[in-house]
């Protein structure tokens, strides 16, 4: 199958300055070098041209968006984030974007312009819910925060020492502000809300939703086999840890 090739305007500035070079090898004009691998290649800009298709390819592809709704302190949920989703999320962040909402199987009752929240696995499993829903509004590095908190033997406890190491810019006081105040209140509120709105209601935590889509497949291969299904999901060209020829991922 032919290779289509796009021109970008970083390439005719970058490439101009190059034509008087090329000229006698180069029959084309510099906005028809990359438009065959013949005449890309023909004017020495093939592996140029391919590496600004593939970089265009990854851009148009949209990332696979994975919802995991889920309580902090449940035994399912912690070995489903800690063994499963971050390790996938590691290899596969450049194509997956991962939206996590705790709440799970809790209950809301409203008390004036608050709510009080009641939760399965007790009081300690509101705190940690609070404390990872504030996080998600307030740290770019909330992800890796919660995964550390999970991750520990005591989930609460490592919340600060997890703050400290992964987000040194967020003190612990103004989280906690958050926590305890007005805004924690409002956002575990809105994670209630998208629970319950969810279609079909979720039946266990932890609920995973793929590209805003539930079926009993989809949740079987997203507690079993996440890597691979986020790999055939994803549209763009494949990066290398898929098997593709794609880049590799970012470090962390």
């Amino acid at each position: 199958m032919k290779v289509a090739f796009l021109l970008t305007l970083t390439f005719i500035i970058y490439f101009k300055s190059r034509c008087n070079a090329l000229s006698s090898s180069c029959p084309h004009p510099p906005s028809q070098w990359c438009s065959s691998p013949k005449s890309a290649a023909q004017c020495g800009v093939l592996q140029r041209c391919l590496h600004a298709n593939l970089t265009r390819s990854h851009q148009a592809a949209e990332a696979v968006q994975l919802a995991v709704y889920y309580e902090s302190l449940c035994p399912d949920c912690i070995m489903y984030l800690t063994q499963v989703l971050y390790p996938t999320w590691v290899l596969l962040r450049d194509i997956l974007s991962v939206q996590l909402v705790a709440f799970g199987n809790a209950q809301e009752t409203p008390s004036g312009s608050k709510y009080v929240f009641k939760c399965q696995h007790g009081e300690q499993e509101c705190l940690g819910n609070m404390i990872q829903t504030c996080l998600l509004n307030m740290s770019d590095n909330a992800f890796l925060i919660i995964f550390c908190m999970e991750a520990s033997t005591d989930v609460i406890a490592a919340a600060k020492i997890c703050v400290h190491l992964y987000s040194p810019d967020l003190s612990w006081q103004r989280l906690m502000s958050c926590v305890t105040g007005d805004v924690g209140n409002q956002l575990l509120h809105q994670n209630a809300l998208r629970t319950e709105a969810l279609d079909p209601p979720h039946q266990s935590v932890p609920w995973v939703t793929i590209n805003g889509e539930h079926t009993d497949d989809l949740q079987k291969k997203a507690t079993t086999s996440l890597f691979p299904l986020v790999c055939s999901i994803y549209k763009g060209i494949k990066p290398v840890v898929c098997g593709g020829g794609g880049q590799r991922h970012r470090e962390i």
